[in-house]
C-alpha cells in the first residue's frame, strides 16, 4: 500500500511538472500567472535594494536623513534607491512604479535596463516616464512577440485601429486623430504588407472612406475593392485622383470657413464630411518616370501630395504611405513629403540608410534597433513618432483572404462620394482561370 501511494505521488508530481513545461511553451500566459509572476515578484522584492546599488542607481542620502539614520536609528547609512510606490502583476509581466530621488533621471534607469533584465530574470525591462519624478518599469516574462495575438477588447473605434503588439505587452494603435499621416518602410518579406493588411482590416470596420493608390496594377489593394471608395492602378490615374482630393480639400476648407471653425470635428454632425484615408502602397512608383516629358506631371502630383500632407489633417484626409525606401534619391519633393508624415513604422530594411530615412530624424536611437531585426521574424518593426519615443512591435498574422473577407462583410459602410465616382472600383478583381496544359504523354486505352 505504501509503494502504491508513493507511485501515485510521483505520478502526480510528474504530471504537474509536465503540464507546467507544456504551458511554458504553448500557453505562456498561464505559465506566467501560475509560476513566473510569483517567482519574479519575490526575486524583485528580495533583491531590489542590492540590485539598484550594484547598477549604480542610488544617490547619497541628504544630510538630515543621514544624521537621523546614524544617531537616532543607530543604523548604517546606505545610498538611497528609487522608492517603490506600486507593484502590480499583469498577464504578460510586472509593472513597478518608482519615485526617483533627487539626482536620478529616467535616462539613468533606461541605460541600465539590460542589467536589470538579467538581474531579475525577465525577458525585457522598458522604462517609461509617467509624470515628473515618477517612472514605470514594464517587465515582460517571456517573448510576447514570438506568437502575437491581440486581446479581444482591442477593437477599432473612433479612428483608432489596433494594429500590433508592443514588446511590453501593450497594444500598438494607429490613432488618426493624434497622428494623421504615417510612413511605413520595409524590405521584401519584412512584414510590411502584413501591417497594411491589419490596418485595412481595422479601417474597413469604421465609417470612413478608403482610397487606394496601387501603381503595381492593383495587385496589393485590388482584392479589397469591395470596401474602397476609389482605386487607381497607374501613375497617371493616381495624379488625377490626387488632383480630385486637392479640389475636395479646398471645398472642405470653404465649409470650415462658412461655419467659423478650424477643424472637421467641430462641424455639426449633419454637415460633417466623411473622413478619408488615402492608402499609397508603393510611394516610389509615383516618383519614377520613363521619359523627360513625364517629369512635369510627376512634380505636379508630388506637390499636391505635399499639400495634402501639410493641410489635409484639418479637413479629415489622412495619408498612409508605404514603401521600401523613401529618400531624396527618389526625386524632387520626396523629403518635403516625408517631413509631413508624423508616424513612422520601419520593418527590416536592406541598408542602414533606409532606417535613417524612416527614424533617423525623429528617434536616432531606434535606428540600431531596426538594423537588429532578424530576417526570420517577419512582422517585427520599430514604431516611432516625433516625440522621440519608439518601441518594437509585431503585427498578428493575417492572410489576404481574411482581410478581403472583412472588407466584403463591411462593404455597406463604403460611402458614396460623387467626386470619387470616376475612380470607383468596378468590383473585386477576378483571377482568370489558368489555361489547360496538355498532357506530356498521350493516354492509351487499357485493353483487356
Amino acid at each position: 500500500m505504501t509503494d502504491l501511494a508513493t507511485w501515485l505521488e510521483a505520478g502526480t508530481i510528474a504530471a504537474s511538472a509536465g503540464g507546467l513545461g507544456y504551458a511554458k511553451y504553448k500557453a505562456p500566459r498561464v505559465y506566467w500567472s501560475m509560476v513566473g509572476l510569483p517567482v519574479t515578484w519575490g526575486r524583485f522584492t528580495w533583491t531590489y535594494r542590492d540590485t539598484m546599488e550594484v547598477c549604480g542607481l542610488t544617490v547619497q542620502p541628504s544630510g538630515f536623513r543621514a544624521f537621523v539614520k546614524r544617531n537616532l536609528a543607530r543604523a548604517e547609512v546606505r545610498p538611497v534607491p528609487p522608492k517603490v510606490r506600486r507593484v502590480r502583476g499583469t498577464s504578460t509581466g510586472l509593472r513597478v512604479t518608482l519615485r526617483l530621488p533627487a539626482g536620478l533621471e529616467p535616462a539613468d534607469l533606461a541605460a541600465s535596463s539590460e542589467r536589470l533584465r538579467h538581474a531579475w530574470g525577465v525577458r525585457s525591462v522598458i522604462v517609461r516616464e509617467t509624470k515628473p519624478g515618477y517612472v514605470e518599469l514594464r517587465m515582460t516574462g517571456w517573448d510576447v512577440l514570438r506568437r502575437v495575438t491581440l486581446p479581444r477588447k482591442a477593437q477599432p473605434h473612433d479612428l483608432v485601429v489596433p494594429v500590433a503588439l508592443r514588446e511590453d505587452g501593450t497594444v500598438f494603435e494607429r490613432d488618426y486623430r493624434k497622428v494623421p499621416h504615417a510612413l511605413t518602410l520595409g524590405a521584401n518579406q519584412s512584414g510590411k504588407s502584413m501591417y497594411q493588411r491589419n490596418l485595412i482590416k481595422g479601417l474597413a470596420q469604421l465609417p470612413v472612406g478608403l482610397i487606394g493608390i496601387d501603381c503595381k496594377r492593383g495587385v496589393e489593394l485590388g482584392r479589397y475593392a469591395s470596401r474602397l471608395s476609389a482605386l487607381v492602378t497607374d501613375p497617371q490615374s493616381a495624379g488625377d485622383l490626387i488632383n480630385a482630393l486637392v479640389a475636395e480639400m479646398e471645398e472642405r476648407f470653404d465649409l470650415l470657413a462658412l461655419y467659423g471653425v478650424s477643424d472637421l470635428w467641430e462641424l455639426p454632425d449633419e454637415v460633417r464630411p466623411v473622413p478619408l484615408v488615402v492608402l499609397v502602397d508603393e510611394i516610389a512608383e509615383l516618383f519614377f518616370v520613363t521619359s523627360k516629358k513625364d517629369e512635369a506631371a510627376r512634380d505636379h502630383t508630388v506637390m499636391n501630395l505635399v499639400r495634402l500632407g501639410q493641410m489635409a489633417r484639418a479637413i479629415g484626409v489622412y495619408l498612409e504611405v508605404c514603401g521600401q525606401r523613401f529618400g531624396s534619391d527618389l526625386g524632387k519633393g520626396a523629403t518635403a513629403l516625408r517631413a509631413q508624415l508624423t508616424g513612422r513604422v520601419v520593418h527590416r530594411v536592406n541598408d542602414k540608410q533606409t532606417a535613417d530615412m524612416g527614424l533617423g530624424d525623429i528617434a536616432p536611437d531606434a535606428v540600431v534597433a531596426v538594423t537588429a531585426i532578424a530576417p526570420d521574424r517577419p512582422g517585427v518593426a520599430v514604431a516611432g513618432d516625433t516625440s522621440g519615443g519608439w518601441s518594437r512591435i509585431r503585427t498578428p498574422e493575417t492572410t489576404p483572404n481574411q482581410a478581403a473577407t472583412t472588407c466584403r462583410e463591411f462593404a455597406h459602410l463604403t460611402p458614396e462620394l460623387p467626386f470619387l465616382a470616376p475612380f470607383r472600383p468596378v468590383g473585386q478583381l477576378s483571377v482568370p482561370p489558368m489555361p489547360a496544359v496538355p498532357p506530356l504523354v498521350k493516354p492509351r486505352p487499357v485493353t483487356e
